[in-house]
């Protein structure tokens, strides 16, 4: 990956990371149980716009095409180096309240993983994964999940890797806040978009276009079919594992990663975070046209100047986010809602123009690009020689030093 950044794409970054700041700091509904707008802005859409990004970022660490098999040690070693450190943060992270916010690096470390095989596929064919499972895993997830243990929804940390790895895995994989399955959807129309040229114009239009379309026409067949899934949904909530008003809540404010599994009507619903495949392909959409948007304003020589603090934050999310996350677990959070989201958002596009500035990669992101590197270098690595029948080990060992 060359040293030039996408300035759109560190934008995008940027507006995923105030995203998730804005979920986190202010209130999710009224008084009367109706969501405030800033929930119904961001709610699902922020977090599904990481997932997205991180799949683009994944096609220009790979060179943006296909990875060819013989020069494919690379490209595995770095992925899985970058989800070790990614998953280790997180789980540094565990100790976290998961009411004040989820923390969605341990799910992002797995869909690295997972992305490893991606990579040496053709585009066209993580297009159509990317729809498939946006389609299928919720409908295997609705059939999987009453067999699979129960998620504690609290934040993982190194204890519960330890404790219950298996347990762990099911949470990350399927039933947790961020489920790694049914998020490769996320990551693949990511990975198919980051293969495009998207210093074109021509892409970042039809990216804005698409996502546009794709976000309005899952919104518009979702709204048609709530009548017949409300009729369906009520009925069989006494076989649920929720009550009557905690049913009545995730139909409006959405859910921890998954839905009751009571009837098949709960999958037409579109909530944020029930992962269903209205709300997959959704947010889906609205991610793919903020992502145009933001390409198509940094070509525009007036917006350079706003969207300078966006790209700079959005250029180190991975070290804001875990100070996002570790401020509102500490006692220096006692602002009201508002005040302290506008101080976060202040302080993370400050630091963000700071540190660019003097010192250029967040410190996180450093650790992650080194063990990336490293890897790398290791899974390429030749091994010694191994000395002729009769030669001196010593001196074949001597040669291999030079």
């Amino acid at each position: 990956m060359t040293e030039h950044r996408l300035i759109g794409v560190d934008a995008a970054r940027g507006a995923a990371l105030l995203g998730v700041i804005a979920v986190h700091a202010l209130h999710e509904s009224h008084r009367d149980g109706s969501p405030t707008w800033s929930f119904s802005l961001f709610a699902g859409r922020s977090a599904a716009l990481f997932a997205v990004l991180a799949g683009v970022g994944i096609a220009l660490m790979t060179g943006r095409q296909r990875v060819p098999l013989a020069a494919g040690r690379a490209s595995a070693a770095g992925l899985a180096a970058r989800a070790l450190a990614i998953g280790g943060f997180g789980l540094a992270l565990g100790y976290a309240n998961a009411s004040l916010g989820a923390v969605i690096l341990p799910y992002l470390a797995v869909m690295f993983l997972l992305a490893i095989p991606l990579v040496f596929l053709p585009t066209r064919i993580i297009a159509v994964l990317s729809v498939l499972i946006a389609v299928g895993m919720p409908v295997l997830g609705h059939v999987w999940r009453p067999r699979l243990p129960v998620p504690d929804l609290l934040n993982p940390t190194i204890g519960s890797l330890i404790d219950d790895p298996l347990g762990l895995l099911s949470e990350l994989s399927l039933t947790g806040e961020y489920p790694a399955l049914p998020w490769m959807a996320y990551l693949c129309a990511g990975l198919v978009i980051g293969r495009l040229d998207l210093t074109r114009q021509r892409v970042a239009i039809a990216l804005t276009a698409v996502g546009a379309v794709l976000a309005t026409a899952s919104a518009y067949v979702s709204s048609y079919l709530d009548p017949f899934a409300g009729a369906h949904i009520w009925p069989a909530q006494p076989g649920s594992y929720l009550t009557g008003p905690e049913t009545a809540e995730l139909l409006i404010l959405g859910g921890d990663g998954t839905t009751p599994a009571s009837t098949w009507w709960w999958l037409a619903i579109d909530a944020p975070h029930t992962g269903t495949p209205f709300d997959l392909m959704g947010t889906t959409g609205v991610a793919i046209g903020v992502l145009g948007v933001m390409l198509l304003a940094s070509k525009m020589r007036f917006m350079s100047a706003l969207l300078a603090p966006l790209a700079a934050a959005g250029s180190m999310t991975l070290t804001l986010y875990a100070a996002h996350i570790m401020f509102i677990n500490s006692d220096y959070d006692t602002y009201s809602a508002a005040t302290g989201c506008l101080v976060q958002i202040g302080a993370a596009l400050l630091t963000g123009l700071a540190w660019r500035a003097t010192i250029g990669r967040g410190p996180l992101e450093a650790i992650t690009t080194t063990v990336a590197a490293r890897a790398r270098r290791y899974a390429t690595r030749q091994p010694d020689p191994q000395p002729a029948q009769g030669s001196s080990p010593a001196l074949g060992s001597l040669t291999s030093i030079h």
